[in-house]
């Protein structure tokens, strides 16, 4: 029988846990407050600010947002990152992705302090993940292997592939699963859609986590029978979300994390952790 890695439930004692740190910041005058910068009007971004936003209040961390409008020049940009990077009551904040056109998001998430990063990917902390030294995670992937430990899926040792090379997923799961540490120590292959026949390596795999944007890239025909799955990759075709994992994979692995539901809300608790653990830091 096939294990769903569903998400919901492991964020909600991750939500439990952090509200015990929370208050205990605050009983020491510590108020651990997140920041969101959003420039323009998408409504992706709009929506997932929101949810982020909802989450504090849930947790008693403070929210600090700012909304720029799409005509904002990159210097306002830049100018409102130097004031949260100032700014004593944001713990940890994100510069929430994609700008307008015209704009350099790069330029402007270098600016982002890195002891303020709470996406984990500035390349300070990308450099800290990989030389295994303590700074934020970044929070997909180490959302990914928290729901794997979770549901006791078999890390250590075992033959990761991980389809997709992005920086917030690919690249940095790639690291943290192979870390010389608990729950990693992981044999890791990183393919990608250059590669012209991925069957192979994912026949071998214990774990196979799909974050390449190219629908039904991975079939049963291709799964380990009992492997687990977890998919993070969806394409927009014809106006719908699909996802690189074909449905038949659920009827052959032995644990799978469906698109909704599953990696979501482990993103979002590695996002709170980390603000958590900034205003510990600070």
């Amino acid at each position: 029988m096939t294990v769903i890695l569903d998400g919901n439930p492991v964020f909600r004692e991750i939500k439990d846990q952090l509200r015990t740190r929370v208050a205990a910041l605050r009983a020491r005058g510590v108020v651990p407050g997140l920041g969101t910068i959003l420039v323009g009007d998408d409504p992706a971004s709009a929506k997932y600010v929101a949810m982020k936003h909802r989450n504090c209040a849930e947790l008693r961390i403070e929210s600090v947002h700012a909304h720029l409008p799409a005509t904002s020049t990159q210097h306002e940009v830049e100018a409102t990152i130097d004031a949260f990077n100032a700014d004593p009551s944001v713990s940890a904040y994100l510069v929430q992705y994609p700008f307008p056109p015209g704009l350099d998001y790069h330029r402007a998430a270098l600016r982002v302090d890195p002891e303020q990063d709470v996406d984990g990917l500035h390349p300070v902390n990308l450099g800290r993940l990989v030389m295994g030294v303590a700074g934020p995670r970044p929070c997909t992937p180490a959302g990914i292997q928290r729901l794997l430990v979770h549901y006791g899926v078999p890390i250590e040792g075992r033959a990761v592939v991980v389809i997709g090379r992005g920086l917030t997923v690919g690249k940095p799961l790639a690291n943290l699963l192979t870390m010389k540490e608990p729950n990693a120590n992981a044999a890791v292959t990183l393919l990608h859609t250059g590669v012209a026949d991925v069957a192979p390596f994912v026949r071998e795999a214990d774990i196979v986590v799909a974050a390449a944007g190219s629908p039904g890239l991975v079939t049963a025909n291709m799964v380990k029978p009992g492997a687990a799955v977890v998919q993070t990759g969806t394409t927009i075709v014809d106006g719908e979300y699909r996802p690189d994992v074909a449905d038949d994979v659920q009827d052959v692995a032995g644990w799978y994390a469906p698109v909704i539901g599953s990696v979501g809300p482990m993103t979002r608790a590695q996002l709170f952790e980390n603000c958590v653990t900034a205003a510990e830091r600070a």
